[in-house]
């Protein structure tokens, strides 16, 4: 059995009320568990601040995910899981619940990162939920800085809940060739050409999830927003995901079975239901919903798949439910 426990400061003024930042890493009997109170190692942004109205506040938090991680049969949708967790403890979540229209059945999702709508980020890349939880929807970059950068060499920067690595946009240029050089790596995902046909209307613009589709090769990257070599931390060689600049940022497909541990849980409409077999985790209630209103109020959460449009292949963000965790 291996153990590891990290006590990191919160250097910010802003969280100078608050208890320092602690994470714990154990792996044991087949898993890797990551216990924290979600607080950054790094000084996070202001908050409350405009588009987030939310403090931060420590959390009880406790992930779980398998040390041999195997790749599925097909991916599956994170939906509003959080997706992963940061080596610092700090959750990484994917998407919004910001629909169009305040209407979860429009079909119609903003995107975070989008730039079209304000939900007060941070330079991290951060903001807050209303319980206080504050989480990462792209590029940890206060996280990628204590970690020492990640231009000169992979930077692994936390573990989906699938179990397998995350790291930065850099990767290597020959995936099975852990001494070709290093690049940017790109998404395979491209805003989709035409008119929306429904909802906003308009041109796709990258503001809402649905204005993107996968073309395969187009990137460097699969549809998991991943690719398979050789790491570091695995030199054998691993599937792993790569958080990009561009869409998705973070993956919203899993290559593996997610542990029910990452799982959003809490009254009303705030997260999915738990999965038969799951391992229930200590995890902040309700959805990333602001409290306030305005063009980007969010409503109820919305789990269901992407359109389909006539003739366009499958679209790999509209993959089956989560299958139940294996025990």
């Amino acid at each position: 059995m291996k153990r590891f426990v990290l006590l990191l400061s919160a250097s910010s003024l802003a969280l100078a009320t608050l208890p320092s930042a602690k994470v714990a890493i154990k792996e044991s009997n087949g898993y890797r568990t990551i216990t924290s109170n979600g607080l950054p190692d790094h000084k996070p942004g202001t908050f409350p601040r405009k588009g987030n109205p939310n403090s931060i506040a420590a959390q009880e938090y406790s992930f779980r995910m398998p040390l041999q991680p195997a790749v599925a049969a097909a991916p599956f949708p994170s939906r509003h899981s959080s997706f992963g967790v940061a080596l610092n403890g700090v959750p990484f979540e994917p998407g919004t619940a910001e629909f169009w229209n305040f209407d979860p059945n429009a079909g119609w999702k903003y995107e975070a990162m989008s730039g079209k709508i304000d939900l007060g980020l941070d330079e991290h890349n951060a903001h807050v939920q209303p319980t206080g939880s504050y989480h990462y929807h792209g590029l940890p970059t206060g996280l990628i800085a204590k970690l020492g950068g990640d231009e000169k060499e992979m930077r692994l920067v936390g573990y989906a809940a699938d179990g397998f690595p995350i790291y930065t946009s850099f990767g290597h240029s020959d995936p099975i060739n852990a001494k070709s050089p290093l690049k940017k790596l790109r998404s395979s995902y491209q805003v989709k050409k035409g008119m929306r046909p429904s909802g906003p209307g308009g041109t796709y613009d990258g503001t809402f999830t649905e204005d993107y589709e996968y073309v395969a090769s187009s990137g460097d990257l699969d549809e998991c927003n991943g690719m398979s070599g050789p790491t570091p931390e695995y030199p054998q060689g691993i599937f792993h995901y790569h958080i990009t600049a561009e869409f998705p940022q973070l993956s919203r497909l899993y290559k593996g079975t997610p542990d029910a541990s990452f799982e959003k849980r809490g009254p009303g409409p705030g997260g999915p239901p738990s999965r038969p077999g799951g391992t229930a985790g200590k995890l902040g209630t309700g959805s990333d919903k602001q409290r306030r209103g305005g063009p980007g109020a969010r409503g109820p959460q919305s789990d269901g798949p992407l359109p389909r449009r006539e003739g366009q292949d499958r679209n790999p963000l509209a993959a089956p439910p989560f299958p139940p965790s294996e025990q």
